[in-house]
């Protein structure tokens, strides 16, 4: 089932006629009141979780129909670097959780800045040079089916996860899920930083994965049906926000927080330098930036939020930064290094070579 009819399948199921209509690879948000704009929207990002977002905004500007176009983050990315290289018109606002790829758009010069009261809120770290904004606080989380994985398993470190399966190679053999790094640009992006923050533990526990023929999927939503099917029992570095909504339809799928350290990705937006309605992209990014736009997020859509405790069931501590735990990927430069072609071949290679070996 595609993603985009497993939505309208949740929306009949609710009982609420989605105010939506599936067209193809878009879906779009009929305008409240007579439509006066169209809100272009490009976006690698959990559709589900934009629906809130979207009618929320809408309430506050009633007479804008809005035009979601999904992508994965790769094909995102290659459009709008063809966009920007072609000087072709495209979307109004880009949202991705490949935040590395927005941060060499803008550095190609395919970004507008964007400075606002809003703007001025946004932490450091999630915002470049006012036009890579991060809008969303989303921890990499492990999570486990709590009736295949007795308690004295569940690992609270990435260090921990790598013996259990050095302990256990046999109990978790084909049992453990991840991203491809390949196809996900996410999961590149995650598995980048984890390299470069804990080299060591990150170089066991791909040994521990590839000893155990840990299963690899394209996304974050792939991973978590592996576990609610029971094929798998463990998942590494699924996004909180995935792993959040799997936890509300099923107990059962719970969620760790690693104690050792617990990147922290926070999906990006950018105003395309060729976009077609620059003002109108500015008022939604200015919007999700909002403490209305922020609140909205964390109750109804990717529920973690930068200042607030985490949600109930969550095992961690109360607060990811002031605990220390919490490690940002910093929206900036240095995420240039990932997107280094070369270097990002390589990475994948390695990668490769180690985890698909069978």
């Amino acid at each position: 089932m595609s993603r985009r009819f497993s939505f309208l399948c949740m929306a009949l199921m609710l009982g609420t006629a989605p105010a939506f209509a599936v067209e193809g690879e878009r879906i779009v948000f009929a305008a409240p009141e007579r439509e006066q704009e169209r809100l272009i929207i490009h976006a690698a990002t959990d559709l589900e979780a934009m629906r809130p977002l979207v009618l929320d905004f809408q309430q506050t500007q009633p007479n804008i129909t809005v035009e979601i176009t999904d992508y994965v983050t790769n094909d995102l990315f290659r459009e709008a670097m063809a966009a920007c290289t072609y000087g072709s018109q495209t979307a109004d606002i880009l949202l991705s959780s490949s935040v590395d790829q927005l941060v060499k758009l803008a550095n190609d010069g395919c970004a507008r800045v964007h400075q606002s009261f809003e703007t001025g809120s946004v932490p450091d770290w999630a915002n470049w040079r006012s036009e890579v904004f991060g809008f969303t606080f989303e921890p990499a989380v492990f999570v486990y089916d709590a009736t295949r994985v007795p308690k004295e398993d569940v690992p609270k470190s990435h260090e921990a996860l790598a013996d259990l399966l050095r302990r256990k190679p046999s109990q978790y053999q084909g049992r453990i899920g991840t991203y491809d790094i390949n196809a996900s640009g996410v999961g590149y992006l995650l598995a980048f930083n984890d390299a470069r923050l804990a080299p060591t533990v990150y170089g066991r526990l791909l040994e521990s994965l590839s000893r155990t023929t840990a299963v690899i999927r394209c996304c974050n939503n792939e991973v978590l049906g592996e576990i609610a099917n029971g094929n798998i029992r463990i998942a590494y570095n699924v996004l909180g926000s995935y792993a959040y909504a799997a936890y509300l339809k099923n107990p059962d799928l719970k969620i760790v927080v690693p104690r050792d350290y617990t990147l922290i990705l926070s999906r990006g937006a950018m105003i395309p330098v060729r976009a077609a309605n620059p003002d109108l992209g500015a008022r939604f990014l200015d919007y999700l930036l909002s403490v209305r736009g922020r609140k909205t997020a964390r109750d109804k859509s990717f529920f973690f939020a930068n200042g607030f405790d985490l949600p109930a069931g969550v095992d961690g501590p109360l607060s990811l930064i002031e605990s220390g735990i919490g490690r940002p990927i910093r929206i900036g430069p240095a995420l240039l290094a990932a997107q280094d072609e070369a270097q990002r071949r390589r990475f994948i290679r390695d990668w490769q070579d180690l985890i698909l070996r069978r």
